[in-house]
C-alpha cells in the first residue's frame, strides 16, 4: 500500500532530475542533494513521516540554512 501512495511522488522526482535539475545550476547546499533526499525518505519512512522530512530538508535549503551531509534518518523499529 505504501508503495501505490508515493509512487506518483517518486515519478515526479524523477521527472525532476531527468528533465529539469540537468538545465539548472548546482544549488543544493546539502549531500545527499534534496531531490534524492525525499526519494530516499518516502521510501524509507513512507509518505507523511518521509514527506515531513522531505519539506524539513526543502525549506532549510536556502543561504542561511544548513549545508553538508545530511542523511536520511534511520527508521526507528517499534517493539
Amino acid at each position: 500500500m505504501k508503495k501505490i501512495i508515493i509512487a506518483p511522488f517518486l515519478f515526479l522526482i524523477k521527472i525532476y532530475q531527468v528533465a529539469i535539475s540537468p538545465l539548472t545550476p548546482a544549488t543544493c547546499r546539502y549531500q545527499p542533494t534534496c531531490s534524492h533526499y525525499t526519494k530516499e525518505a518516502l521510501e524509507k519512512h513512507g509518505f507523511f513521516k518521509g514527506g515531513k522530512l522531505a519539506l524539513k530538508r526543502i525549506f532549510s535549503c536556502h543561504p542561511w540554512g544548513g549545508s553538508g551531509y545530511d542523511p536520511v534518518p534511520e527508521k526507528l523499529d517499534k517493539k
